[in-house]
This record gives C-alpha cells, structure tokens and sequence, in this order.
C-alpha cells in the first residue's frame, strides 16, 4: 500500500552513506535526502543506494534568507527559484519522485511586501517549478510550516487553495504531521479535505520525535491517508526538542534519532496500517 523513507536530516553530519546503509538495514525502501546539489556527489549517493538495496525517494529543499522565494529583493527569489530547479535536477538523476517547496524561508515569521504581492510571487513560482518538475518527471509537494517558521501558508486550507489557483498536475500537497499537530484543529480531516491532491507525507509525533514518542492520534491520521486513496511514500521528518536544532544534531546530542527511532517510526506506522487494513503493513 505504501512505499516507507527516512529523512537523513535527523543524522546531522554525518557521512549520508552510512545514514542509507541504516535505513536499508531498518526496512526502509527508500531515503529521503536533503538537496544541496552543489555540494553533493550524485554518482556517490547513486552507488550507496544501489549497494543497499534502495533508492531515493525524495529530496528536501532548505530555505533560507538568501534563497526565499517571496523575498522583496528580486535576486534572492531567482536564488530560491533555481535552488529548487537544482534539486529538481537532483532528483531526476537520482531517479526520486518528489521535491518538496514552500515560499518562504525557514524561521522568517513576517512578510516584507504586501502578503496579497507575495503570495502571486509565490504562486508564479510554483507555476515555473511546477512546469520544470513535470519535464523531469518529478512531482512538486507543498509544504505547510507552522507558524513559528512562516507566516504565508501554515494550514491545508491555504495549501489546498494555492494549489487550485495554480492548477498544475505536477504540484501537489504534502501532509507534515508535527506542523499539523501545531495548526490544525483536526489533522484527520485536513488531509481528508486534501483529497487527491495529498502526494508526500512526513509523519513525526506532537514533540517532532518518532511516532509513538508523543500523543499524537496516528491510528485516525493514517485511517484519513487511506481513505484519501494515498500510495505515495510515508516519510519520517524527527528533530530534537531543542532551540539550536542544528547544533544538537551537529554534535552528540540526540543519539536515539538514529538508533532506535530509526527502526521505531517504521514499526509503528506498520503496526498500525496492518490493524487498519486487516493484516496488510504496508
């Protein structure tokens, strides 16, 4: 029914062929991998998956202040616009279905235009990146954050409504559960409400931990993913419960986001589909 991937994000600096070598030894049939296409060696990454027995199947884009894709500076958006274009490439010579994408970035929680301007920016954008996506044979997802890291698209109504207007087959929505866990007042329902349009998704529990780790529903969530006909890739986005994020994972500070949450998250998540599904785990 679904196809299971991890975000090596959560391994920090560590070398990325020994975080494919984990996920493949844990279950996984894919790796979700962090783009800076600039600085990372395709043949390389190509070689270690192959070896291990899987493959990539997504590709996460970083925003920062000088990659923003609302930006008030016009080279800075071009920067956001050709970023997302690299890791589009990225993903199609890996062979990975799915770019993710969102305006703004990280952390940036106040506009600097008119929200109504930057929003036609961003959905100018979405439409170039859309296009470019469909060429490569890549699917372009939208990310809602909450409202501690953007302020331009933090819920499903507004993600659902982007989408629309910019009406491409080749963008579609994707569904994090520790965003959602902050901004929606029933995550069931908003990805019900997604419908088809639903095409990545990131589970992680209430505190960004593996799911189990926290009190989010994932028995109803998952019964919503379902019911939406969803048979995409399930991922796993976890970040430690600190303020300097970065330098936790940089460090020693956060061991069990590798071993066990690892082999936790996908467990769970089986666990779950099988009682739902009446044996099948996915």
């Amino acid at each position: 029914m679904f196809r299971y991937t991890y975000n090596t994000l959560v391994y920090g600096e560590e070398p990325l062929e020994i975080g494919i070598e984990r996920v493949a030894r844990d279950g996984y049939d894919g790796v979700e991998i962090v783009g800076e296409p600039s600085t990372m060696a395709v043949n390389s990454i190509a070689a270690a998956l192959e070896d291990n027995g899987v493959v990539a199947s997504s590709i996460i884009s970083i925003f920062t202040p000088e990659r923003d894709i609302v930006s008030s500076k016009a080279l800075v958006r071009r920067a956001a616009i050709d970023y997302v274009k690299s890791n589009i490439e990225f993903a199609g010579q890996l062979g990975a279905d799915i770019v993710t994408f969102t305006p703004t970035a990280c952390m940036k929680i106040s506009p600097e235009a008119a929200v109504e301007r930057e929003w036609e920016w961003a959905r100018e954008a979405a439409a170039e990146l859309a296009a470019e996506a469909g060429g490569a044979g890549v699917k372009l997802v939208l990310e809602p954050w909450n409202r501690y890291e953007t302020y331009l698209i933090t819920r499903a109504e507004q993600a659902i409504r982007f989408i629309d207007e910019v009406d491409s087959p080749h963008l579609g929505y994707m569904a994090d559960t520790f965003h959602m866990s902050i901004e929606e007042p029933d995550i069931a329902a908003a990805i019900r409400a997604a419908g088809s349009r639903l095409s990545h998704v990131h589970l992680a529990d209430s505190n960004r931990a593996a799911p189990g780790q926290g009190h989010t529903d994932f028995v109803s969530i998952m019964q919503a993913i379902i019911d939406t006909g969803y048979q995409g890739w399930i991922s796993y986005e976890l970040l430690p419960a600190a303020g300097d994020v970065w330098g936790v994972l940089s460090g020693a500070g956060a061991p069990e986001f590798k071993e066990p949450y690892t082999a936790d998250s996908i467990r769970h998540t089986k666990a779950i589909v099988a009682q739902l599904t009446g044996g099948a785990d996915g």
